[in-house]
């Protein structure tokens, strides 16, 4: 982030809001460190701040860290889908129950989004925590919803367990609209004059085409595919590279039982696996397992086949060349592979199938631990529990 144009602690007050600026706060080493105080004239504390009451916001902002394990926020840059979860992290207390009151929050916007009224629903700003100090990087207007989902699945509750204590908390799902600048002279209205945000005649034309139209224009990013290093392939923190080591020594004895769990993530991974089969330890000619993708709706959809090959190698080995190529080589026409590695893929190996254009999608040892967090296998004692109950292995 350290390249990202800067607004300093002087020019919060009259600052626009641009895509990935950063906006610094002071350097006092406490809560008054925040920017947001100055830059929106909101509190200093919670993921959710707001301007008005809670029954009825004028502004909303959304602040995340992004690497919370057991919740994971996530943000699309190829599609736009802002994922958020709410403020329920604890055990003992309802959905509804929180501090600060950030998933009355989202129940209120997202019924509003049900009945069609999107003229009541406030802007919603989105920050990221920069790293530094207290600073926060700006990621854009977020409207609740997203293209294909429905009322069913934009915001859901879902259970956690921590400690043998089970829980629910809301994952909502938001589309960042494609507006590059939020002008200060809105915001200026909102905050200082009480202006609802379709009203004011500063208002972007890209959130009052959503609130007439409700339809969705994301800001995406089209990317190509990126070749990731060893750091970017393994998790980054301790208590995930805990998880992916138990994972690794589960299997270390007996490799070939790791093709099983690999299937299991790919089913995690590509939930419209229909079919999904096993090779014969040793004879494998060069797959692990052999699967069908469904793509579309249940009646008019297309089966596309693709070939798993699993490699349960501990986070000092690599996969290689070799292994790679042997993947690859055995792909028929109209086929994708997935390499599942509880390590990393050798920067020769993952150049080979990025620059030759080779359909293959790696599951890395990062990856391979936000699937099973993702899951709910978020701690060591899950995920042993779960190893032994679904692969037990043989002690002779």
């Amino acid at each position: 982030m350290s390249n990202n144009l800067v607004f300093s602690l002087e020019e919060l007050e009259n600052a626009d809001l641009l895509i990935d600026a950063r906006y610094a706060g002071s350097r006092n080493g406490n809560a008054s460190d925040d920017p947001l105080t100055r830059l929106l004239s909101l509190s200093n504390q919670g993921g959710f701040r707001i301007r008005g009451t809670r029954k009825d916001p004028k502004l909303i902002a959304l602040i995340s860290s992004m690497e919370d394990p057991d919740w994971p926020d996530e943000l699309d840059l190829s599609t736009g889908t802002f994922t958020y979860y709410g403020d329920n992290k604890q055990p003992g207390r309802r959905l509804d129950e929180t501090h600060r009151y950030g998933n009355n929050l989202l129940e209120l916007v997202f019924s509003r989004l049900h009945a069609g009224e999107r003229e009541k629903i406030p802007p919603i700003l989105v920050f990221t925590k920069a790293g530094i100090y207290r600073d926060l990087i700006f990621r854009g207007l977020a409207v609740p919803g997203a293209i294909g989902s429905t009322h069913n699945d934009d915001l859901v509750a879902v259970w956690h367990t921590t400690k043998g204590q089970r829980f629910q908390n809301y994952r909502a799902t938001f589309t960042v609209l494609d507006l590059p600048c939020i002008p200060r002279t809105w915001l200026r209205d909102i905050i200082h004059e009480g202006a609802v945000g379709g009203d004011s005649k500063h208002a972007p034309d890209g959130w009052l085409k959503w609130i007439k139209s409700g339809q969705y224009t994301p800001l995406i990013a089209k990317r190509s595919q990126p070749i990731r290093s060893k750091k970017e392939q393994l998790p980054s923190s301790k208590h995930d590279a805990a998880l992916l080591t138990a994972l690794h020594k589960h299997f270390q004895d007996d490799p070939y039982a790791f093709e099983s769990c690999a299937a299991h993530l790919v089913r995690l991974c590509l939930p419209n696996t229909v079919e999904l089969d096993l090779t014969r330890r040793y004879r494998d000619g060069g797959r692990d397992g052999i699967g069908k993708l469904r793509i579309g709706r249940p009646e008019s959809s297309v089966l596309v086949d693709f070939a798993i090959e699993a490699k349960c190698y501990g986070p000092g080995s690599s996969v290689g060349v070799r292994e790679v190529s042997r993947l690859i080589s055995r792909l028929r026409h109209r086929q994708f592979g997935v390499l599942v590695t509880t390590s990393w893929v050798h920067d020769q190996a993952y150049s080979e199938i990025v620059e030759d254009g080779h359909p293959v999608m790696v599951l890395a040892g990062r990856d391979v631990i936000e699937l099973l967090k993702e899951a709910g296998l978020n701690t060591l004692d899950t995920l042993s529990k779960w190893l032994e109950s679904s692969f037990a292995l043989s002690k002779t």
